[in-house]
């Protein structure tokens, strides 16, 4: 337990010990005014805040905030005299009410009063669909929600509903019909996230491929996909643009020669794979000069070479920096 928690419960424990005491020696209507009074005071307060602020910004809600005031206001004095009890019922029956009513409109934002009262059927059958959409995703149908919200033109919410039924392929062909429509790159990456999810994954790929024409890095995820379905054809080209890619990356950072070095290994092309390799090695032994932890890098790239000498030494160096640290 954290010094924080600890004090909490010690703070917890002396307030219901003032209270336990306050209602054995001076009776529990007593402790119910006092507790009344501080709560009413302190919404005093609050409201009053409020007023200032929204009297300040010239905002219609301060009249809410001025009636709060009052109430509560009154409810303090009350409380405090106790003339009028019955009078602090009523103030805390009224606080109630508006609390639960707030609390439900709130629950269902955006909906007029007459569409708060119908239920999603029978929005539906009066052509309000987005409001059914909303009435059928608290219910949790969120597969009747999706058509609604089409039915609505609201795409974007449909494919969610549909994702939350883990109806995942209809998802992915709305992500696909917006991405088309807006000319939005980024949807063709929800759609191949849902046909991941829903098992397609050729349709996958040809989602991540419309994404990768933007994102190039996500060639290789596409050339992966391909391959491990198969299509060797359309894999051995992804992976001819995730070489690209590399090759322009590895050009300003030395790093991606690893990259380039693999996926030309990938094409079959030895000679060019050991030529990246060889300049991979050749970046890591030089920043092994200011970072001797990659010395590790460099003896796994010469033993990739075939160099087992250069390895061995590199690996001595790795393990003498390692015992230095």
């Amino acid at each position: 337990m954290d010094r924080f928690t600890a004090l909490l419960i010690v703070m917890v424990l002396v307030l219901l010990g003032i209270a336990g005491f306050i209602g054995y020696a001076f009776g529990l209507v007593t402790l119910l005014r006092i507790v009344l009074f501080l709560g009413y005071l302190g919404l005093a307060v609050i409201s009053a805040f409020f007023v200032a602020l929204l009297l300040y910004a010239r905002s219609n809600y301060f009249l809410s905030a001025l009636l709060s005031l009052i109430a509560s206001g009154y409810a303090a004095y009350q409380c405090y005299t106790w003339q009028h009890p019955v009078h602090v019922a009523y103030i805390t029956a009224a606080y109630i009410v508006v609390i639960a009513v707030g609390l439900w409109w709130i629950s269902e934002p955006d909906l007029s009063l007459y569409e708060r009262l119908r239920d999603a059927q029978a929005l539906e059958k009066a052509g309000r669909y987005r409001a059914a959409a909303r009435k059928y995703e608290k219910k949790k149908d969120y597969a009747k929600a999706a058509e609604c919200y089409l039915k609505a033109g609201l795409q974007e919410s449909a494919a969610w509903c549909y994702e939350k039924a883990e109806m995942y392929a209809k998802a992915a062909e709305i992500y696909e019909r917006i991405a088309k429509d807006k000319e939005d790159k980024f949807y063709w990456k929800e759609a191949y996230e849902m046909y991941k999810k829903a098992g397609e994954h050729m349709e996958a790929a040809k989602c991540l491929e419309k994404y990768a024409e933007d994102e190039p890095w996500f060639w290789e995820d596409v050339a992966k996909i391909y391959e491990e379905n198969g299509d060797v054809e359309n894999a051995r080209r992804a992976w001819q643009k995730a070489l690209e890619y590399y090759l322009k990356e590895a050009e300003e950072e030395g790093v991606f020669w690893e990259d380039v070095a693999k996926i030309y290994e990938k094409l079959g092309e030895k000679e060019r794979a050991r030529e990246a390799m060889m300049k991979f090695a050749e970046y890591c032994e030089n920043e092994a000069k200011s970072d001797p932890a990659w010395w590790k890098h460099v003896a796994e790239a010469y033993e990739v070479l075939g160099d087992s000498a250069k390895a061995k030494e590199a690996f001595e160096r790795y393990n003498e920096y390692k015992h230095q640290h």
